[in-house]
Parts: C-alpha cells; sequence; structure tokens
C-alpha cells in the first residue's frame, strides 16, 4: 500500500483492549470482516456494526485516517498508544448522515471545517476504534487473507477451502455481485467471499445457492481474485469437495462503547435572562432537560448582587424530581432595584452521570 506516514513514522491510536440487526442494537456480537472499500461502498450494511479491517494510520488533510488499499476512512481515537505499519482494527462503523446532529456517538469526532451542511447517509463515514493490534501481510491465500487483504493478490490465481452458504443465505455479506446465476458465498471461520461464474457441482455433488439444507458442506476452490464495487470476488475455474476445517473458538467482539450520556442543560428559568421589575419576594426556578442527580447540586448554586457588595446571598434550595426542576429560596427579600446573578456551577450531573452544563443569567429586583 502506498502510504505516507506522520512524522517519525508512528502514530497515536486506541491500544488493543450472525444476526445483523441484533449486533447493531447491542453494540457487540460477531464482526464482520471487511474493507475500507466496503465500508465506502455498502455504508447502510455497515452502519452501527463491529468491523475488523487491516490498513495502516495515515494523515490526510489533516485528520487521521486508516487506509486499506487505494481507499481511506477517517477514524475516531478513544485512547493512545503507539502503532505504525500495517494494523488490525477492530471497531463500529458510523455513517455520519444516518445520525442526528448532536449524536453523543460524534462527542469526540472533529468534523472537516469546510463542511458547511449536515451529510447525506453514505457521504461522511467514521470508524470508531475499539482496538488496534499489529498485523502482518498475507502471504499464503486463505478467505481470511482475502477477505482483509484483497489487494495482495488482485489477478492471482488461488486456491481456498471454505463451507458453502448459498447465495448468501446468512446474509454474510452486504450485496451480490450478480455475474452469474450461480454465484456462491465460501465462508470460513469468520470470514467470507463470493464465488462466481463457477457453479457447484463436481463428481458426486450438485448444490443448489438457493437450499440452506446444502450449506453444511466444504468445498475446495480454484480461481483469479478480484474485487468487485467492494466485494472481494474469486472467479472460479474449479470446485472439489472438502474436509470441514477445524472449529475455531468463536471470537466474539467485545461491546462497542456505549454511547456517552447526554449531557443537560436547563432549558426555562423563572425570571428569565434579562427580566426587571421581578418582585423582591420571588423565588427562581431552574427546569433541567433531565433528572438530576440531587446530592451534586449542593455547593454548586451561587447568587450574588451584580456590582457594589458582590458576596453570595444566602439561600436554599430544593429539587423536584417529578418535574425535573429546582426551586431557589433567598434568606431574606432582595434588595429593591439591585441586579441579581445566577450561577450554576460545573459538577451538577444527571441521575446518570452525565454533565450539566453551567449557566449564568441576571435579572433586576422592582422597587418596593
Amino acid at each position: 500500500m502506498k502510504a505516507h506516514r506522520l512524522a517519525a513514522a508512528a502514530l497515536l491510536v486506541l491500544a488493543a483492549t450472525g444476526d445483523l440487526a441484533a449486533a447493531r442494537q447491542s453494540g457487540g456480537g460477531p464482526r464482520r470482516l471487511t474493507t475500507v472499500m466496503a465500508l465506502h461502498e455498502f455504508s447502510s450494511y455497515f452502519h452501527l456494526t463491529n468491523v475488523l479491517l487491516h490498513g495502516e494510520f495515515v494523515e490526510s488533510d489533516g485528520r487521521v485516517v486508516l487506509r486499506g488499499g487505494e481507499r481511506d476512512v477517517p477514524v475516531m481515537l478513544n485512547a493512545p498508544t503507539m502503532a505504525s505499519g500495517l494494523v488490525s482494527v477492530r471497531g463500529q462503523l458510523l455513517d455520519v448522515g444516518r445520525l442526528e446532529p448532536g449524536d453523543p456517538r460524534l462527542a469526540k469526532y472533529p468534523r472537516p471545517l469546510e463542511a458547511e451542511r449536515w451529510p447525506r447517509p453514505g457521504e461522511e463515514l467514521v470508524l470508531n476504534v475499539t482496538g488496534v493490534s499489529e498485523a502482518q501481510q498475507a502471504t499464503s491465500p486463505s478467505i481470511r487473507g482475502l477477505a482483509l487483504q484483497p489487494w495482495r493478490f488482485d489477478g492471482q490465481t488461488v486456491t481456498v477451502v471454505g463451507q458453502f452458504r448459498g447465495r448468501n443465505l446468512y446474509g454474510d455479506l452486504p450485496s451480490a455481485p450478480g455475474k452469474s446465476p450461480y454465484d456462491f458465498v465460501l465462508r470460513s471461520a469468520d470470514a467470507a467471499i463470493w464465488v462466481i461464474q463457477l457453479r457447484p457441482r463436481g463428481p458426486g455433488f450438485e448444490l443448489s445457492v438457493d437450499a440452506r439444507v446444502d450449506t453444511g458442506r466444504w468445498l475446495q476452490v480454484t480461481g483469479t481474485v478480484s474485487q468487485h464495487r467492494g466485494l472481494v470476488t474469486l472467479t472460479g475455474t474449479a470446485v472439489a469437495t472438502a474436509e470441514a476445517e477445524t472449529a475455531q473458538p468463536a471470537d466474539e467482539e467485545p461491546p462497542a462503547p456505549a454511547p456517552p450520556a447526554e449531557p443537560g442543560e436547563v432549558v426555562f428559568s423563572s425570571p428569565t435572562e434579562g427580566e426587571v421589575d421581578v418582585p423582591v419576594a420571588s423565588r427562581v426556578r431552574l427546569q433541567f432537560s433531565r433528572g438530576l442527580d440531587p446530592a451534586s447540586l449542593a455547593g454548586r448554586i451561587r447568587a450574588a448582587y451584580v456590582g457594589g457588595d458582590s458576596q453570595p446571598l444566602e439561600l436554599t434550595h430544593t429539587y423536584d424530581g417529578g418535574t425535573t426542576s429546582v426551586e431557589i429560596r433567598f434568606g431574606q427579600p432582595l434588595e429593591a432595584f439591585r441586579t441579581i446573578r445566577i450561577e450554576l456551577l460545573e459538577g451538577v450531573t444527571t441521575f446518570d452521570g452525565a454533565p450539566v452544563r453551567p449557566l449564568t443569567f441576571t435579572f433586576s429586583a422592582a422597587g418596593q
């Protein structure tokens, strides 16, 4: 791969630490072995899915990207360590255009400065990296090697062994190449490729690409490696039955980091910012977007007059979980014609530990 490295040939990246719908909802489940090109071609299939792919981290237009073959994908890193050269990267693909602006899963993603609008689905992708380890260049052909590093074998004639999966009857791959009526998927452990233009039959066997009953058979296939619109394909020239590979322990992907809890904020105040002629015996009410941890309020609400004596005013507060609001009572009536500043200090949290945005606003007391 052609890749210009960061200075000193090292890059800060994260340390190494099936049912597609269920995997998307849970953030865990079996991973999908794929390539950067396939992420771009089939972003709707891979969105919110755990993936494993090979490539090199490089710097492009001021951003860190993972380059695999001839394509790049921006990455979102969560913790630093040193890594360079070919790496094996685990992560969760985020199709930015399929998320809402402000989605907490994008909190650490620095969007391009030139972006003037929210992208459409498929226009902007980011890989939320959950693990990195060193990878070796694939030297001998296998289904796993072809699935992760197809550029290493492009145009070569190879022989591989895998389990017959019919015409993608189990959704192992995001799409079909549609090269012939007999195209079928060949899978080994957690990797899969397409075999095209070869009918799965030979002496003593003939398999149907539409029958799950045939998917327990193992085949040895010889053919030429290529890539078709992000799909790794083997243009078959010979097929024979084969012995099943020794079962490998299932390698479950660890759960992706849970989205950060949504920050809380004040959505309403009474009095409002800049309000005048507020009765001197008034109380202040703050309503929040989410429920609070009441203990976090202690010592984090402050009131003082603006100008002159700016000593904090004596106050008490009560929290109502039913309305997610705080009522502030002053120890004595406010001084007439004075401006009062209310501060909600940093450190207040929601019931699930998310921070509440600090707030400062002022209002003016009426005359007596």
